[in-house]
């Protein structure tokens, strides 16, 4: 849970934004003002030479006695610390006056792949077949989103978790590509399973993102629970069908395979709310896929909101520079 506590400056509408928008994010440290002052003004009374020695000397005579002190002014330590605490007070406190995004949401923005691991998935109406396709696209797209979050799901009658989020794109490639139907334990399509799975794994991290479902086909039987899935979660999903058109020519020994229904598909994809995208032999499709992953990551930037840019840092230059000042000892700076 985020507090998020502000001190914002009333002003008129047709002032100037800086104005406006004005405040400081943390201003509980202002508070601070009141003991540096109290000290400041304790460390004042105990160099005065004036107020000390009061005690001793009558009034009247004490002016005659101090030599100087109408002649010239001088700044002192007291008056530079002054000004340090000061201005380190202030930079705490965090002013501000303009919103920048957070740098954070293209960290933690992830993407669930979920790849069917079926026997139709080994038919070779897209060469190799269509699981090692699947598995030479997303390698190519996640040479795309180098550095970003990435999640394998292999599903067939059952969905399992292979790898968790992770900007590790080789560990990806490598059990994307070990993935085969003998290893999956019940047979069937469970395409809905699968984005539960994923959504589950993308709330679990409190991690905004998107779900990619990668099938040939997803049978009838599975729209109703795409459509209640659909219902119940606002995790973008997108769909990547790979399969080849009707009246492609089929290698012999192929394991057999129904081609792609495009139909159906796009019944899917609007059950759940997704976009369709068909295999390509050329990199069309996963460009397009890049950049509608790249969308739904600008709609997640939305939803996380951006936040106000903490101006205190300018102030460290001004910091530094008066701390030198501190490193020679007895300094006193002197003017007319």
């Amino acid at each position: 849970m985020t507090f998020s506590t502000s001190l914002t400056f009333s002003t008129q509408k047709n002032m100037p934004n800086f104005f406006q928008n004005f405040h400081f994010l943390r201003p509980w440290f202002l508070a601070f003002l009141l003991p540096a002052a109290g000290l400041l003004w304790m460390a004042w009374r105990r160099q005065d030479s004036r107020g000390s020695m009061q005690a001793l000397i009558a009034k009247h005579l004490l002016e005659h006695l101090l030599v100087g002190r109408k002649s010239r002014k001088k700044v002192t330590p007291l008056y530079l610390l002054a000004s340090f605490w000061l201005i380190a007070i202030v930079a705490l406190a965090g002013p501000t006056w303009r919103r920048e995004a957070s740098p954070f949401t293209q960290d933690r923005a992830g993407l669930v792949i979920a790849l069917k691991v079926t026997p139709t998935m080994l038919a070779q109406d897209i060469q190799p077949s269509r699981l090692d396709r699947a598995t030479q696209k997303i390698h190519d797209l996640l040479q795309l989103r180098l550095g970003a979050k990435t999640a394998l799901i292999a599903y067939s009658g059952s969905a399992h978790l292979t790898m968790p989020l992770t900007v590790d794109t080789k560990i990806i490639d490598i059990f994307s590509q070990a993935l085969t139907p003998e290893i999956m334990p019940e047979p069937g399509d469970a395409a809905a399973a699968a984005l539960e799975l994923g959504a589950g794994l993308l709330d679990n991290a409190e991690t905004p993102g998107s779900i990619l479902l990668i099938a040939d086909q997803i049978s009838e039987n599975q729209v109703e629970e795409l459509r209640k899935f659909h219902k119940e979660s606002a995790i973008p999903v997108l769909i990547y069908a790979i399969a080849a058109d009707p009246g492609v020519t089929v290698p012999a020994g192929s394991p057999p395979a129904p081609a792609l229904n495009i139909e159906a598909m796009k019944k899917a994809a609007t059950a759940v709310g997704a976009s369709l995208t068909i295999v390509t032999p050329n990199e069309n499709d996963v460009q397009k896929l890049a950049k509608r992953i790249k969308s739904t990551l600008v709609a997640a930037e939305q939803n996380q909101g951006d936040r106000w840019q903490d101006a205190g840092y300018w102030f460290l230059p001004i910091l530094l520079l008066l701390g030198l000042f501190f490193f020679r000892e007895g300094w006193i700076v002197e003017y007319d």
